[in-house]
């Protein structure tokens, strides 16, 4: 399969949650023309996204919401349970922790490290915070793929550099830091900041055109 794009990914996830949705309603069918209005894009777009893995859905009739429900969580990889590790108890971490959609997607939280003695020990739901000392021999004696770093940023490279050793194949990063993994590992970094920042300019520049019309 050719490389896909991360846009056109997040996109199948838009797709599927909406085909959910749909499926839950009982609706039978969804045309391209539905299914682009609903996540804010194009006929086109939806069509040749879907392309990508194969034909879908016959012309005139649309796409069979049920089948390609389906289809879109095998491509999305959801069809397995995925064990995530959280590094960080702090307030970000607790929040994603206990954050129930984790479960519902097939993602469940295997472990929860930290270094603060007062926090180790102390029970976050299904789990109890752990020394992140333990973290890489736990990672790899659990075969743990994915990690979670809520960590203050002087603090990051240096984990990330044992957990992927330890094996962790793929990184969700909240610290607010660059890090760096070797090209097997896959990194997508979360910049609450910046994300507010193109908030902010989404406002000032609305704010800015309809003064001047």
């Amino acid at each position: 399969m050719k490389r896909i794009a991360e846009s056109t990914v997040r996109r199948l996830s838009m797709y599927l949650r909406y085909l959910e949705n749909l499926d839950t309603m009982g609706q039978q069918t969804a045309s391209s023309d539905e299914l682009a209005q609903l996540c804010g894009t194009t006929p086109a777009q939806v069509r040749k996204d879907l392309s990508f893995f194969g034909s879908f859905g016959k012309r005139g009739l649309g796409y069979p919401v049920h089948e390609l429900t389906a289809h879109l969580r095998e491509i999305l990889g959801l069809e397995r349970e995925w064990k995530v590790v959280i590094v960080g108890a702090g307030k970000i971490g607790a929040a994603l922790a206990n954050y129930r959609g984790f479960r519902q997607r097939g993602f469940r939280v295997v472990g929860v490290y930290d270094n603060d003695p007062e926090k180790i020990g102390q029970p976050w739901g299904e789990v109890t915070v752990q020394d992140i000392a333990e973290l890489p021999d736990d990672v790899a004696r659990e075969e743990t793929p994915i990690a979670v770093l809520a960590i203050p940023s002087d603090h990051a490279q240096r984990v990330v550099d044992r957990i992927v050793a330890a094996g962790i194949r793929a990184i969700l990063n909240f610290a607010p830091a660059q890090i760096t993994v070797p090209p097997h590992v896959s990194l997508k970094s979360v910049n609450m900041a910046m994300e507010l920042e193109g908030l902010s300019f989404a406002l000032t520049n609305a704010v800015t055109a309809e003064s001047v019309g």
